[in-house]
């Protein structure tokens, strides 16, 4: 018998779930994956509930591109960036990317919008609460297969994780993390020439992130701040290396409830700061 989702499930899925639940992207060999009845019934809801909440997210990110394109310095970001108008721009990363109203949604929208004539190719290569260990290991099949002729690699946050049953450790030690991240540089440098672009973790809001009953884990700032230094160091465009973009502290506006993922808001911020350092070839500490 196929269970239904109660009122209460369904608005869990809508406030919150759903935008992350990618599952066709974490499990593309699964018989039965590229059925949408087989989806929406492993979430408990029909299939036109499925279609039109992800419809609502994407619909949400193209809102957000179309206000990107009311600020003059956005439009004046966007002529000066380095692609070409048939570029396959690939992207590799975690929830803050998986997300269908996230920053790699809102970014595809704009550049359809603003670029005329352009035929980009948008390969979101996001899948929710990987570590770079995970996303090392399915760079191959999601993101270099494609032949990308530009990577941005959005990585770290889910390393620095300390679960509640052993905080005296991160869930990747930082050694490991400067081991996946510099293999994946490496591996993206033998199929495309061009610069990686690199975009930091942003910080958490600790006071969320400790009222979310459905993690059993916290993530710290001083673990998220070596990870952006050494992000920091490597070769190609580094996107916000201090992590400011969601202010100085962050600013709980920015932040969904569970105080890691971003807002709409938040991902707009990140959508800014990639644009800035792609026309600039510039980061915001430098033009300070």
């Amino acid at each position: 018998m196929k269970h239904q989702a109660d009122k209460n499930e369904k608005e869990a899925l809508e406030k919150y779930l759903l935008q992350f639940l990618n599952i066709e992207k974490r499990y593309p060999l699964l018989p039965g994956i590229d059925s949408r009845e087989a989806v929406a019934g492993l979430m408990g809801i029909d299939v036109e509930e499925l279609i039109q909440l992800r419809e609502r997210f994407d619909q949400n990110a193209r809102k957000a591109a179309e206000e990107l394109l009311s600020d003059d310095e956005v439009l004046e970001w966007i002529e000066n960036i380095p692609f070409q108008a048939d570029d396959t721009i690939a992207v590799i990363g975690d929830s803050t990317t998986d997300d269908l109203q996230g920053w790699f949604s809102v970014f595809t929208h704009l550049m359809e919008l603003a670029v005329q004539g352009a035929n980009f190719r948008m390969i979101n290569g996001g899948v929710s609460y990987d570590t770079s260990s995970e996303a090392l290991r399915r760079l191959h099949r999601d993101v270099l297969s494609e032949e990308p002729d530009w990577v941005i690699i959005a990585l770290g946050t889910f390393d620095a994780i300390r679960l509640d049953i052993a905080p005296g450790r991160t869930l990747l030690p930082l050694s490991e993390t400067w081991e996946n991240l510099s293999t994946i540089a490496d591996a993206i440098g033998e199929v495309t020439e061009n610069p990686v672009i690199w975009i930091t973790p942003p910080p958490v809001v600790r006071e969320l992130l400790e009222e979310m009953e459905l993690f059993d884990f916290s993530i710290e700032e001083p673990d998220l701040a070596r990870i952006r230094e050494v992000i920091a160091g490597k070769d190609g465009f580094i996107v916000d290396p201090l992590g400011r973009r969601m202010g100085k502290p962050p600013e709980a506006w920015y932040y969904l409830s569970d105080g890691i993922n971003p807002s709409l808001s938040g991902h707009i911020n990140t959508v800014k700061e990639l644009l800035r350092s792609l026309a600039t070839g510039k980061t915001e500490r430098e033009q300070e």
